[in-house]
């Protein structure tokens, strides 16, 4: 049993750490980058961008973050399981779920709407800028807190870990 609390640990770990990197990096270099674009650019690449992550590789890390943060916190409720990592465990689930509750309330929602804006290649110059107003302030402004408390929720995963580490021989 000890051994699968540790590894149900360190896969939440990596696995939000995975996603915490994947928002940090749209905070700091994706978006900059992206906007000293010109709107059909802009649009164009963040509809394949939509496209293109959802993929295997990020639901894995997307998905599993939760449910292994989740296994993590339930292992230790059982047993002889050491409870200090327990409140850092539900701190880091918690945290994840906002992060969640953002992305399904405000960024898909956007990304949608920027879909269905349709082909930058055959909408016109005010269209696209149109799409653009009503999404890219938002969008960056809300993938900045999911970055923050995804962030924190790898920092409470981590400290979990090194508390579980103190714990078992």
């Amino acid at each position: 049993m000890e051994a699968f609390r540790g590894v149900a640990l360190i896969g939440a770990t990596i696995t939000t750490g995975l996603i915490a990197g994947l928002f940090y990096a749209f905070s700091c270099a994706v978006m900059p980058g992206l906007r000293r674009t010109d709107d059909r650019t802009f649009v164009g690449a963040m509809q394949w961008i939509n496209v293109r992550i959802l993929n295997g590789w990020f639901a894995l890390g997307f998905a599993g973050s939760l449910l292994l943060t989740v296994l993590a916190g339930a292992l230790h409720l059982v047993g002889d399981a050491p409870d200090a990592p327990l409140p850092w465990i539900a701190g880091a689930a918690a945290l994840y779920v906002l992060a969640l509750v953002i992305t399904f309330g405000v960024s898909i929602p956007l990304n949608d709407a920027l879909d269905a804006a349709g082909d930058p290649g055959a909408a016109s110059a005010s269209a696209l800028a149109d799409v653009r107003e009503r999404f890219e302030e938002q969008w960056v402004r809300w993938n900045i807190v999911r970055a923050v408390v995804s962030t924190g929720a790898l920092g409470c995963l981590v400290w979990a870990l090194v508390l579980y580490g103190r714990a078992t021989p």
